[in-house]
């Protein structure tokens, strides 16, 4: 097939990128023709905030650049990771008119939430969605906590509601888990359009049979990530069983402060991905915390990969991601007192982790390898090219 992805990439760099890059190499190494489109917002800095948020809305430049390189590269699928703020949906249209099916792969809630997340106040926030004038987002300036901002958001997506660019100009969506699926309904995406198809790890860090001695959190360390939760939890568990943190954020001197204080409790700050590897694969059990929805988080399907079972607060996505007994457990989530008592519980469980563990890494080679992960998207490719037709 020949190919076109389009992305919008972030000041910060984040995992949207990296499932585009990691995609772009999976099809071109099994001999797909693959062109890129990206734009950078780096490229805002300079410009006047009126023209940025004119972009937003419908980028006529884009439009022309996009509908040229279809037709000169004979592509026949466009699949979009990220449009804004600069490529905009104007580039749906332009590979559309020029021939090309339109694929969007929707990493985060942007077409139903002002702020992306479904977050306000380090808690789950579904006050937008369904609403086809997103006020509420403007009125908490969810957006950057700009006001002018949120409402510049909320009228990107108020006119291309209006304009019926999501249902119509996009021929597929891809969401990458159930529960995202399920949001997108209910924001209005028709069901028939969307697929679900999860990210991959690759290339594949090693599956490690024979459990560690402690639970492993790693991540942002923030509210909305639970560490509040976790570091209450902690403070009744103490050393019955060792946790190691890494990562940095918002939150670091807390965790400092409880890597000092409370007993088992060690903060390894930011590592390499190949350090955290091999902390991982060590692990009796990663804790995923979280108090919000959460996209397709990539450290849990690195540990699957490794085969370190996961105990995720049951909100959102994670309900639909880990299987109890068979890829990990579920807590209540921002409920400290019920983390501690599954904690406690599993530590005591030492002979049955071996058996987990092998499910474990049959849950990452049976959805999240890169073999699986390819077949997945041919076919929704196909899918697409049969529907644009």
């Amino acid at each position: 097939m020949r190919i076109l992805l389009i992305h919008n990439y972030y000041q910060q760099a984040g995992g949207e990128g990296l499932v585009f890059k990691a995609e772009s190499e999976l099809l071109q190494s099994l001999g797909h023709t693959v062109v890129h489109y990206t734009l950078h917002n780096d490229q805002i800095a300079p410009e006047n905030p009126l023209t940025t948020a004119s972009k937003m809305l419908w980028n006529r430049q884009v439009y022309q650049a996009i509908c040229d390189l279809v037709k000169k590269e004979k592509i026949q699928i466009a699949h979009f990771h990220n449009t804004f703020p600069l490529i905009s949906p104007a580039a749906y249209y332009a590979a559309r008119a020029a021939g090309a099916a339109v694929i969007q792969t929707l990493h985060n809630y942007r077409l139903l939430c002002p702020n992306a997340l479904f977050l306000r106040d380090g808690k789950p926030c579904e006050d937008c969605l369904g609403k086809t004038i997103p006020w509420p987002g403007v009125v908490h300036k969810c957006y950057r906590d700009n006001l002018i901002a949120s409402g510049a958001v909320a009228t990107l997506l108020t006119t291309h509601r209006l304009m019926k660019t999501w249902r119509c100009h996009v021929d597929t969506y891809i969401a990458l888990t159930a529960f995202a699926k399920e949001k997108l309904i209910q924001g209005g995406i028709p069901e028939s359009k969307i697929k679900i198809k999860p990210n991959f790890i690759h290339p594949d860090p090693g599956y490690q049979p024979e459990p560690g001695k402690y639970a492993l959190f790693v991540g942002r360390l923030s509210v909305e990530k639970g560490i509040d939760t976790l570091l209450a939890a902690w403070s009744k568990i103490g050393s019955d069983l060792p946790l190691k943190i890494i990562g940095n954020g918002p939150l670091d001197s807390a965790v400092a402060e409880a890597a000092i204080k409370t007993p088992g409790v060690e903060w390894l700050g930011r590592c390499p991905i190949e350090v955290v590897y091999q902390y991982m694969k060590a692990a009796q059990f990663l804790v995923f915390p979280s108090n919000w929805y959460e996209g397709l988080p990539r450290t849990i399907i690195e540990s699957f990969a490794v085969g370190t079972p996961v105990l995720a607060s049951d909100i959102g996505t994670m309900r639909h991601l880990i299987t109890p007994g068979h890829s990990g457990w579920h807590f209540k989530a921002g409920r400290s007192d019920d983390l501690a008592r599954v904690v406690q519980q599993l530590s005591h469980r030492q002979s049955a982790s071996s058996e987990i563990r092998k499910t474990t890494r049959q849950t990452y080679e049976n959805h999240y390898s890169a073999m699986k992960n390819y077949e997945r998207l041919i076919s929704i490719y196909r899918s697409a090219l049969t529907a644009s037709a």
